[in-house]
Protein backbone atom coordinates (compact mmCIF):
# COMPACT_ATOMS: atom_id res chain seq x y z
CA UNK A 1 0.00 0.00 0.00
CA UNK A 2 1.47 3.84 -1.10
CA UNK A 3 0.14 6.30 1.29
CA UNK A 4 -3.62 6.77 1.79
CA UNK A 5 -4.71 9.91 2.43
CA UNK A 6 -8.52 10.36 4.08
CA UNK A 7 -10.94 13.17 4.09
CA UNK A 8 -13.77 13.35 6.21
CA UNK A 9 -16.33 15.95 6.06
CA UNK A 10 -19.47 17.31 8.08
CA UNK A 11 -21.44 18.88 10.30
CA UNK A 12 -20.66 19.05 13.99
CA UNK A 13 -22.52 16.21 15.84
CA UNK A 14 -22.26 13.64 12.85
CA UNK A 15 -19.67 11.60 14.43
CA UNK A 16 -16.67 12.81 12.21
CA UNK A 17 -14.13 13.22 14.48
CA UNK A 18 -14.97 9.76 15.90
CA UNK A 19 -15.45 7.65 13.11
CA UNK A 20 -11.83 9.78 11.66
CA UNK A 21 -10.35 8.43 15.20
CA UNK A 22 -11.56 4.96 14.58
CA UNK A 23 -9.88 4.81 11.16
CA UNK A 24 -6.86 6.21 12.24
CA UNK A 25 -7.11 3.91 15.60
CA UNK A 26 -7.30 0.89 13.11
CA UNK A 27 -4.70 1.62 11.39
CA UNK A 28 -2.71 1.48 14.43
CA UNK A 29 -4.22 -1.96 14.90
CA UNK A 30 -3.13 -3.29 11.68
CA UNK A 31 -0.01 -2.15 12.18
CA UNK A 32 0.33 0.99 9.52
CA UNK A 33 1.73 4.54 10.07
CA UNK A 34 -1.30 7.13 10.80
CA UNK A 35 -1.68 10.56 11.02
CA UNK A 36 -4.62 12.34 12.15
CA UNK A 37 -5.40 15.87 12.16
CA UNK A 38 -8.85 17.17 13.11
CA UNK A 39 -10.26 20.74 12.18
CA UNK A 40 -13.73 22.03 13.39
CA UNK A 41 -15.82 25.02 14.11
CA UNK A 42 -16.47 27.05 16.85
CA UNK A 43 -20.20 25.17 16.83
CA UNK A 44 -20.91 22.07 18.82
CA UNK A 45 -23.63 21.14 16.73
CA UNK A 46 -24.12 22.38 12.87
CA UNK A 47 -20.63 23.90 12.29
CA UNK A 48 -18.57 22.30 9.84
CA UNK A 49 -15.90 19.22 10.83
CA UNK A 50 -13.34 17.88 9.08
CA UNK A 51 -10.51 15.15 9.68
CA UNK A 52 -7.49 14.09 7.75
CA UNK A 53 -6.29 10.69 8.37
CA UNK A 54 -2.94 9.83 6.57
CA UNK A 55 -2.29 5.66 6.50
CA UNK A 56 0.90 3.96 5.04
CA UNK A 57 3.16 0.88 5.66
CA UNK A 58 6.03 2.88 5.67
CA UNK A 59 6.87 6.05 7.62
CA UNK A 60 4.75 8.88 6.69
CA UNK A 61 6.07 11.59 4.62
CA UNK A 62 2.64 14.22 4.33
CA UNK A 63 1.97 16.60 6.62
CA UNK A 64 -1.02 16.03 8.43
CA UNK A 65 -2.71 19.11 6.33
CA UNK A 66 -3.67 17.10 2.75
CA UNK A 67 -2.74 18.98 -0.41
CA UNK A 68 -4.34 15.73 -2.68
CA UNK A 69 -6.45 12.75 -1.22
CA UNK A 70 -6.76 9.43 -1.48
CA UNK A 71 -10.21 8.94 -0.85
CA UNK A 72 -12.93 11.83 0.38
CA UNK A 73 -16.51 10.69 2.42
CA UNK A 74 -18.74 13.09 2.44
CA UNK A 75 -21.29 13.21 5.26
CA UNK A 76 -22.79 16.40 4.53
CA UNK A 77 -23.03 18.87 1.72
CA UNK A 78 -22.12 22.24 3.65
CA UNK A 79 -18.41 21.87 3.32
CA UNK A 80 -18.12 19.18 0.59
CA UNK A 81 -17.26 21.34 -2.22
CA UNK A 82 -13.25 22.19 -0.88
CA UNK A 83 -12.53 18.65 -0.53
CA UNK A 84 -13.67 17.45 -3.75
CA UNK A 85 -11.43 19.40 -5.34
CA UNK A 86 -8.28 17.67 -3.49
CA UNK A 87 -9.68 14.23 -4.27
CA UNK A 88 -6.84 12.48 -6.82
CA UNK A 89 -7.73 10.94 -10.12
CA UNK A 90 -7.20 7.01 -8.73
CA UNK A 91 -9.42 8.15 -5.42
CA UNK A 92 -12.16 7.07 -3.49
CA UNK A 93 -15.53 9.20 -3.34
CA UNK A 94 -18.09 8.08 -0.68
CA UNK A 95 -21.33 9.67 -0.13
CA UNK A 96 -23.94 9.50 2.07
CA UNK A 97 -26.67 9.86 0.25
CA UNK A 98 -29.00 9.82 3.12
CA UNK A 99 -28.19 14.27 3.36
CA UNK A 100 -26.18 14.38 0.26
CA UNK A 101 -27.39 15.01 -3.35
CA UNK A 102 -24.83 12.51 -5.38
CA UNK A 103 -25.91 14.26 -8.48
CA UNK A 104 -24.89 17.57 -6.60
CA UNK A 105 -21.52 16.88 -6.25
CA UNK A 106 -18.79 15.88 -8.49
CA UNK A 107 -15.31 15.46 -8.47
CA UNK A 108 -13.36 16.42 -11.60
CA UNK A 109 -11.11 13.30 -10.98
CA UNK A 110 -12.09 9.68 -12.45
CA UNK A 111 -12.78 8.14 -9.29
CA UNK A 112 -14.70 5.56 -7.68
CA UNK A 113 -17.70 6.62 -6.44
CA UNK A 114 -19.61 5.19 -3.51
CA UNK A 115 -23.14 6.71 -2.94
CA UNK A 116 -24.44 5.43 0.31
CA UNK A 117 -27.62 5.45 2.40
CA UNK A 118 -25.18 5.80 5.16
CA UNK A 119 -27.51 7.36 7.88
CA UNK A 120 -30.15 5.42 7.46
CA UNK A 121 -28.43 2.46 8.08
CA UNK A 122 -27.30 3.60 10.82
CA UNK A 123 -30.63 4.32 12.14
CA UNK A 124 -32.01 0.50 11.15
CA UNK A 125 -29.37 -1.07 13.33
CA UNK A 126 -30.22 1.03 16.32
CA UNK A 127 -27.49 3.78 16.44
CA UNK A 128 -28.84 6.43 14.42
CA UNK A 129 -26.07 8.78 14.98
CA UNK A 130 -23.38 6.31 13.88
CA UNK A 131 -23.94 7.34 10.37
CA UNK A 132 -20.35 8.26 9.60
CA UNK A 133 -19.40 4.70 11.19
CA UNK A 134 -21.81 3.46 8.51
CA UNK A 135 -19.18 5.46 6.32
CA UNK A 136 -15.94 3.98 6.98
CA UNK A 137 -17.09 0.75 7.59
CA UNK A 138 -17.68 0.69 4.16
CA UNK A 139 -14.52 2.51 2.49
CA UNK A 140 -12.98 -0.45 4.53
CA UNK A 141 -14.97 -3.12 2.75
CA UNK A 142 -14.53 -1.68 -0.50
CA UNK A 143 -10.63 -0.61 -0.34
CA UNK A 144 -9.13 -2.75 2.30
CA UNK A 145 -7.20 0.08 3.91
CA UNK A 146 -8.02 -1.04 7.46
CA UNK A 147 -9.55 -4.47 8.26
CA UNK A 148 -13.31 -4.16 9.36
CA UNK A 149 -12.59 -6.08 12.71
CA UNK A 150 -9.61 -3.27 13.04
CA UNK A 151 -12.14 -0.46 13.19
CA UNK A 152 -14.13 -2.34 15.53
CA UNK A 153 -11.03 -2.60 17.86
CA UNK A 154 -10.52 1.16 16.98
CA UNK A 155 -13.68 2.00 18.24
CA UNK A 156 -13.02 0.32 21.61
CA UNK A 157 -9.91 2.42 21.88
CA UNK A 158 -11.61 5.44 20.68
CA UNK A 159 -14.65 5.61 22.30
CA UNK A 160 -14.67 7.93 25.39
CA UNK A 161 -16.23 6.72 28.73
CA UNK A 162 -19.12 8.36 28.65
CA UNK A 163 -20.37 6.92 25.17
CA UNK A 164 -19.58 3.46 25.87
CA UNK A 165 -23.19 2.48 25.93
CA UNK A 166 -22.91 2.45 22.14
CA UNK A 167 -20.18 0.39 21.63
CA UNK A 168 -22.12 -2.63 20.49
CA UNK A 169 -24.58 -0.68 18.02
CA UNK A 170 -21.24 1.74 16.84
CA UNK A 171 -19.37 -2.34 16.08
CA UNK A 172 -23.21 -2.92 14.37
CA UNK A 173 -22.83 0.21 12.15
CA UNK A 174 -19.20 -0.67 10.93
CA UNK A 175 -20.52 -4.20 9.85
CA UNK A 176 -23.51 -2.85 8.39
CA UNK A 177 -21.29 -0.47 6.04
CA UNK A 178 -19.55 -3.51 5.38
CA UNK A 179 -22.30 -4.96 4.12
CA UNK A 180 -23.74 -2.37 2.02
CA UNK A 181 -20.62 -3.10 -0.10
CA UNK A 182 -19.69 -6.51 0.15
Amino acid sequence: MSEREILLTGIGGQGVQLAARVLAEAAIVDGKEVQFFASYGGMMRGGNTDAAVVISDQPIDAPPVVARAWAVLGIHPAHLADPLDRLRDDGVLLLNTSVVDGDEFTSGAAVTRLELDCSTKAHDVGNPMAGTLVAVGALAESTGVVHVESLVAGLDRALPSYRRQHIESSAAAIRAGAELVA
